[in-house]
C-alpha cells in the first residue's frame, strides 16, 4: 500500500496544524495520528497501547508511513493529544465525514452530550462532549467539547455550522430546546424536533396543557400513529400525536420555522409492571406523524448506537486521559475509529468482532483505513 491508498483520511489529517515546536519534532504528525487510529481499530485504548502497537507492527506501518525516527514513545502520544487543537481536529473530522456520508433525504441527525466521567481532575466536574450522530448512516458527523464553566448550549451553534444539514431533521433533547438553536437549524435548510421538559418553564407547560386537553377531547385536528415493540420480556407501545394548530401559543413567532407540536406517550410493560410516560416536542415539521415518530426514534437510538458502543468497545467511560485537550481529541479519535468500523460492510461482525479481525489481519485493518 502507499500513502495515496489511504488518501482521503490521511490527507485531511496531514493538514492539521502541528502544535509542536520545530526542534522537538522527531516524528511526523501524520504518522502519530495514523498509529493512534490503528491502535483504536484493533482494540487498544491508551497511549501505552499506541506505542506497543507501533513496535509490534513496525514493518507493516513502514509500508505506508515514513517513521523517520522509529516508533514514538507513549509520552510522545500523550503530549501530542494534550496539545493538538481540538477545534481544528473537529473541523477536519467533519470535513472527512462528509465524504463518507450517503445523502439520505430527511436523515435524522441527533445532537447529544456525553460526559467523560473518569477524565476529571480533583475539584473538576466531568468534561462534556457534544456529538452530532447521523442515525441512518450510523456515523458521528462531528463533535465539540464544551468549555469549562460553560454549557452545551454554547457549542451547539458552532457544531451545527460545521455540518452539511440541508434536508435533514435535527433532533435534540430538552437542554438544546432553545430559540437560537431552532433558528440555526432553519438557517441550515434543515428541520427540527426539539424535546421539551420542565426546565423550559412556561413553554413546556403551555404545550403540555394544549396537547393533554386536545387528547382528552379527541380533537380531530390531531394526527396520530401507534408503534409496538416486543422483545426481551417487555412490551412497549408508543403513541404519537401531532398538531399544527398553534393559535393558542403566545411565543410561536419567536421560534424560527415552528409548524407543529407533538407528544409521545410510551407505555412499557415488563412482567406485571407498567409505566406510562409522555414527552412533548416543538417541531418545524408539517403535520405528519410518521416523520415525527422517525425523528423521535432516531434520537433515542443515539444512546445505544453511540454512547454504549463508545463505553463498551472503546472504554470511553474508563479513560483517564485528562490533561490539556486529551479528552476532546481522544473522544474524536474514538468516534473516527467507530465511523470506520461501522462503514465497513465486508465483515459481518459487530464493532468488537471487527476490531479482532483488524488485530489479526493487517489487510483488513488497511481496508478500514481506506474507507472513502
Amino acid at each position: 500500500p502507499s500513502m495515496s491508498d489511504t488518501h482521503s483520511l490521511i490527507t485531511i489529517l496531514s493538514g492539521l496544524p502541528d502544535p509542536r515546536v520545530e526542534r522537538s519534532k522527531e516524528h511526523e504528525l501524520t504518522d502519530l495520528l495514523a498509529i493512534a487510529l490503528c491502535t483504536l481499530l484493533v482494540g487498544g485504548e491508551s497511549f501505552y497501547d499506541m506505542a506497543d502497537f507501533g513496535h509490534a507492527r513496525k514493518d507493516w506501518l513502514q509500508t505506508f508511513l515514513r517513521l523517520p525516527n522509529g516508533i514514538p514513545s507513549h509520552d510522545t502520544f500523550n503530549r501530542l493529544f494534550q496539545a493538538l487543537d481540538p477545534a481544528a481536529f473537529a473541523e477536519a473530522f467533519a470535513q472527512w465525514t462528509q465524504t463518507l456520508r450517503q445523502r439520505l433525504d430527511r436523515e435524522v441527525v441527533a445532537l447529544d452530550g456525553k460526559a467523560a466521567r473518569r477524565a476529571t481532575q480533583a475539584g473538576q466536574s466531568p468534561r462534556h462532549l457534544v456529538s452530532a450522530w447521523a442515525t441512518e448512516n450510523g456515523l458521528t458527523l462531528g463533535q465539540l467539547q464544551v468549555a469549562e464553566k460553560s454549557n452545551e448550549i454554547t457549542v451547539v451553534p458552532a457544531l451545527l455550522r460545521q455540518l452539511e444539514l440541508a434536508g435533514c431533521i435535527v433532533t435534540a433533547d430538552a437542554l438544546h430546546c432553545q430559540k437560537t438553536i431552532a433558528k440555526e437549524i432553519i438557517e441550515a435548510d434543515a428541520d427540527y424536533v426539539l424535546a421539551l421538559k420542565g426546565n423550559q418553564g412556561t413553554v413546556h407547560d403551555e404545550v403540555r396543557a394544549y396537547l393533554d386537553d386536545a387528547l382528552a377531547r379527541q380533537d380531530p385536528a390531531l394526527v396520530t400513529l401507534t408503534q409496538v415493540d416486543k422483545g426481551h420480556g417487555r412490551l412497549e407501545t408508543r403513541r404519537y400525536w401531532q398538531s399544527d394548530a398553534l393559535g393558542w401559543f403566545a411565543d410561536r413567532e419567536k421560534w424560527a420555522g415552528l409548524r407543529s407540536v407533538g407528544v409521545v406517550e410510551a407505555t412499557r410493560q415488563v412482567g406485571d409492571q407498567t409505566t406510562v410516560e409522555r414527552r412533548y416536542y416543538l417541531s418545524s415539521l408539517p403535520k405528519e406523524a410518521a416523520q415525527l415518530a422517525k425523528a423521535v426514534r432516531g434520537h433515542w437510538a443515539v444512546e445505544n448506537s453511540l454512547h454504549w458502543v463508545l463505553d463498551v468497545v472503546f472504554g470511553e467511560d474508563q479513560s483517564r486521559a485528562r490533561t490539556g485537550h486529551a479528552v476532546a481529541n481522544l473522544g474524536l479519535l474514538r468516534r473516527l475509529a467507530l465511523n470506520l468500523l461501522r462503514r465497513d460492510k465486508t465483515c459481518k461482525r459487530g464493532a468488537k468482532g471487527k476490531q479482532l479481525n483488524a488485530a489479526l489481519k493487517p489487510d483488513y485493518l488497511l481496508r478500514l483505513l481506506k474507507a472513502t
